[in-house]
């Protein structure tokens, strides 16, 4: 798994492409170098004919078998479909409080916790062997595919082999694309079995082809490592694989809601400094009952939507989440889903449901706006990283505004 997620754009926010169905992101493989090739233009399905003649020979050098390759783009053609979505993805976001709203919903919590009892038996080996509660694995399943229910029918060859002659991150998705036919070439599935979403993420989790080859497993030991089926089991346990191969700490929470003393130091709120909750109790940062957080490690003190919203300490395994999607939004919704599941309460603090999520022209818009004012975002890219959140922090002390560094749409406008 992802990286799993490497397709969805998510700057700050969710994109609302990738609601149920988008996959972790920090690709550890890197995609190799593939010389330039002369095909017709992008769009072209006899220039996509032509690709994949020139692709069959660089698959053939890395081991794909003729066989596997017929069998595989048998009745495969150029989807169109496909890169649309490839190109729209960035500009639709949600607020967080909007995607938590749906990740967190009372039907996905109460579906959540159906789900747990149907597979509890099972779900318990898969906590026992891999350390990873079984919560968690069921609150990826939940928002990946929503219990299995949207998994994806898109064919995985089609729409990788479309995404890697389209050449926008073709290095990237012809590295799926070969990933994938190795998988069709151990057996595990048919060509046509092979669905998944539009980026290529597949079955019950949602892992692109390279996560599946490192981290999917057998955990029924019918000898394939089956994510596709009705039966989740092997996809189930592949998410515990890959969580815990990145380094998951049974027993750790992935945050806790806390409260903030008035006048707290926003400039603490950086991912960068880590205190014990004790430590941070010491500042004035409890749980919401006004009592410590224990000790369970080392914790920053994050603020997705800035002073006006919630405000979390969160722990390593907070980053181990991000493996699957760097969103601090779906992050949140995957560790308060399984909070929820347990039996846990609600978010209690409210959200600035006042303002909305920037669209991706407002987010380059805020950018340029910081840099022309001089406060420099280190480029004009649209996403809302460390180097605009330090460029927002700065405009905000300038204008006598709490730093919190939160790129909003009050801030924007103040900036217009």
């Amino acid at each position: 798994m992802l990286n799993i997620r490497v397709f969805a754009t998510v700057v700050g926010a969710v994109t609302a492409g990738s609601m149920a169905m988008a996959s972790p992101v920090t690709e550890s493989r890197r995609p190799s170098e593939r010389p330039e090739i002369n095909v017709m233009p992008s769009g072209s399905e006899a220039g996509f004919q032509v690709w994949i003649r020139e692709f069959r020979t660089r698959a053939i050098a890395q081991g794909i078998s003729e066989q596997t390759l017929n069998s595989a783009f048998e009745g495969v053609a150029y989807d169109a479909k496909v890169i649309e979505r490839d190109r729209n993805q960035s500009e639709f976001t949600k607020s967080i409080w909007e995607y938590l709203d749906s990740a967190a919903s009372d039907v996905r919590v109460s579906n959540g916790k159906a789900a747990l009892d149907t597979h509890r038996d099972k779900l318990n080996r898969i906590e026992a062997a891999y350390g990873v509660e079984k919560e968690i694995v069921v609150a990826v399943w939940g928002l990946e595919s929503a219990y299995g229910t949207f998994k994806g029918s898109n064919d995985v060859v089609q729409s990788l082999a479309t995404l890697a002659y389209d050449g926008r991150r073709g290095a990237f998705f012809e590295q799926q694309l070969v990933a994938a036919l190795n998988i069709l070439q151990s057996g595990d599935t048919s060509p046509r079995g092979m669905t998944g979403s539009w980026a290529g993420a597949m079955g019950h989790t949602q892992f692109i082809p390279t996560s599946y080859l490192d981290y999917a497993v057998d955990f029924t030991g019918d000898g394939k490592r089956d994510i596709w089926g009705e039966d989740p089991t092997d996809a189930l346990a592949s998410t515990a694989a890959y969580l815990a191969g990145f380094g998951w700490t049974p027993g750790m929470p992935w945050g806790i809601e806390v409260q903030l003393p008035e006048g707290f130091d926003y400039a603490l709120a950086n991912r960068k400094i880590e205190k014990m909750p004790s430590d941070w109790a010491r500042l004035g940062v409890t749980g919401m009952t006004g009592l410590p957080v224990d000790d369970f490690g080392l914790a920053s003190v994050l603020l997705p939507a800035g002073g006006k919203g919630a405000a979390f300490l969160i722990f390593s395994n907070f980053a181990v989440i991000e493996r699957y999607n760097t969103a601090d939004a779906y992050v949140i919704g995957v560790g308060h889903l399984a909070d929820r599941i347990k039996g846990g309460a609600e978010i209690q603090s409210g959200w600035p449901r006042e303002d909305r999520a920037l669209t991706f022209d407002e987010r380059i818009e805020m950018q340029e706006r910081l840099t022309r004012k001089g406060y420099d975002t280190q480029g004009v890219d649209g996403k809302i990283g460390p180097k605009t959140i330090d460029a927002v922090r700065a405009f905000q002390r300038a204008s006598g505004i709490a730093p919190d560094g939160y790129a909003s749409l009050t801030l924007l406008k103040k900036l217009r």
